[in-house]
């Protein structure tokens, strides 16, 4: 029997009222086990109109309330990491153990917004002038949206509502209608830990949705995870409509592999990297750059680690990696590996023709690897957003840092290397917004802002971490001057003294 998802608005599921509806697949069967609500512009105007009348006491109420309600959900949400990690599976595929990763991560952004009482004690000058003191304190922006990807749906989520809410905000998530169930877990446990009715919701929708939250006159700002044409046209027009923005997009992320680098752990972190959670996530290794003559070296020690990787349903325990999100976007990643020699590239490796044996009809895929490929290929100019890494060669360090500079975009980067004077220079000259220096995927931990530069990023701040607190408040200066008591008019004793 098939599920429905609908939405979640005024503390409360809301059905889908627009007739229109979305499949939802088990990207290890192929079969459509869930039909998801498509909000209509009403159904928006309804979230955003319960989002606001929540705003009206959450944005004045209190520190102590905001976080008692935080560490409730933590504790809830600690206790549900299996059932949010099997919902994950179900919709997105990936492998049981990474999607409990996930969790753990988005946990970390919870813990910061647990502690925001230190992130917003503001700054005090007293006696700038005679009897005047000056004080810069933030407040909330008010009704705030979140759009998120399919690859990590809870963990993206979890970068922005945690700290949106503790910051006095409400919100509303609009997550991918291609795996939304976790969206409904997150609120119903919200809600179990006593958050307010319309502090939190959620709006299931694709494009119609997301275009009204853009325009809509009572969303005060939008954050966005995804890929980078999209992410333009969110900064566009949210910000033409007068909203704060920050959107971030897709990647190319490089590993520069140094001659004197550790070949073994550069080429299990290049598997790991490039492969893991099936090459879906903003932060895989996408393209290797092996710096003068260990190339081949490099490149055989891959190929043996990704040949014995196991790819299976990720409710299968011995599974390292499950299938693709659909069948279309599976086709489009395949077309990139088919096209590769005809431009260039050795193919080491092709995963194309993969399949599971009992599971013929899910979205599978095998491991690539494609040699020598070359700038100007569409294997190496795209984000392929799937399991296939693509070495490249450089004569020397500068040559190798000069061909990641080139690329358009720069969320992240690492270097291998032993050396640490050529890692400092790299960390100094490498344009991206997140360096890993021996660490292929270096995603900072929750109290660090996560982002990129370039194509990678649009809008001024980054996301969770301090910046996350900046965008979802703003600052105010009070500038204030009381007269001394002693001042006071004449025939009027406030029992101060009057020989101070």
């Amino acid at each position: 029997m098939t599920k429905t998802v609908n939405h979640w608005i005024g503390g409360k599921t809301v059905e889908g009222a627009s007739g229109n509806w979305g499949p939802v697949t088990d990207p290890a069967t192929g079969a459509v086990t869930t039909q998801v609500a498509l909000a209509s512009v009403d159904e928006v105007d309804a979230a955003v109109a319960a989002a606001k009348a929540a705003y009206e006491t959450w944005g004045t109420s209190s520190l102590a309330q905001r976080t008692t309600i935080l560490f409730r959900f933590r504790a809830l949400l600690d206790a549900s990491r299996d059932a949010i990690a099997e919902l994950i599976t179900a919709e997105h595929g990936k492998v049981h153990s990474d999607a409990l990763g996930e969790v753990a991560r988005g946990l970390e952004i919870v813990d910061l917004a647990c502690g925001i009482t230190t992130q917003l004690k503001g700054e005090l000058s007293t006696q700038v002038s005679n009897r005047v003191d000056v004080a810069a304190i933030r407040q909330p922006v008010g009704v705030v949206a979140g759009i998120t990807p399919f690859n990590f749906p809870a963990m993206v989520p979890m970068w922005m509502f945690p700290l949106a809410i503790a910051c006095g905000n409400t919100f509303i998530l609009k997550p991918s209608e291609k795996d939304p169930s976790a969206s409904l877990k997150l609120a119903e446990l919200l809600a179990e830990a006593g958050l307010p009715d319309g502090v939190f919701n959620v709006l299931q929708g694709d494009r119609v949705a997301v275009d009204r939250l853009l325009e809509h006159p009572d969303v005060a700002a939008i954050s966005f995870v995804g890929s980078t044409p999209i992410a333009r046209h969110i900064h566009t027009t949210a910000s033409a409509n007068g909203k704060r923005v920050q959107a971030l997009g897709g990647a190319k992320n490089h590993m520069l592999v140094l001659p004197d680098a550790d070949l073994d752990a550069a080429a299990d972190a290049a598997v790991s990297a490039a492969y893991g959670s099936a090459g879906e996530r903003c932060m895989a290794i996408s393209a290797v750059v092996a710096v003068g003559a260990i190339g081949d070296q490099l490149v055989d020690k891959i190929r043996e680690r990704a040949e014995k990787i196991k790819i299976g349903p990720g409710s299968d325990p011995a599974s390292e990696m499950g299938p693709l999100i659909t069948k279309v976007h599976r086709d489009k990643v395949a077309s990139y590996v088919h096209g590769a020699a005809d431009q260039g590239a050795d193919v080491v490796l092709d995963g194309t023709g993969y399949t599971v044996d009992g599971f013929e009809d899910g979205h599978w895929i095998g491991l690539s690897l494609l040699d020598n490929v070359s700038t100007d290929s569409d294997a190496y100019r795209d984000e392929i957003f799937g399991p296939v890494l693509c070495v490249l060669r450089a004569e020397t360090y500068e040559e190798g840092v000069a061909l990641i500079n080139a690329s358009p975009f720069g969320n992240g980067t690492a270097i291998f290397t032993r050396d640490g004077g050529a890692a400092r220079r790299f960390q100094m000259e490498i344009q991206a917004g997140m360096v890993g220096v021996n660490v292929p995927i270096p995603v900072p931990v929750g109290y660090h802002s996560f982002g990129g530069w370039k194509d990678s990023l649009f809008g001024d701040l980054h996301i969770y971490g301090n910046d996350g607190v900046q965008f979802y408040t703003r600052g105010k200066v009070v500038t204030t001057r009381w007269p001394d008591p002693s001042e006071a008019p004449a025939g009027v004793d406030l029992g101060f003294p009057r020989n101070h």
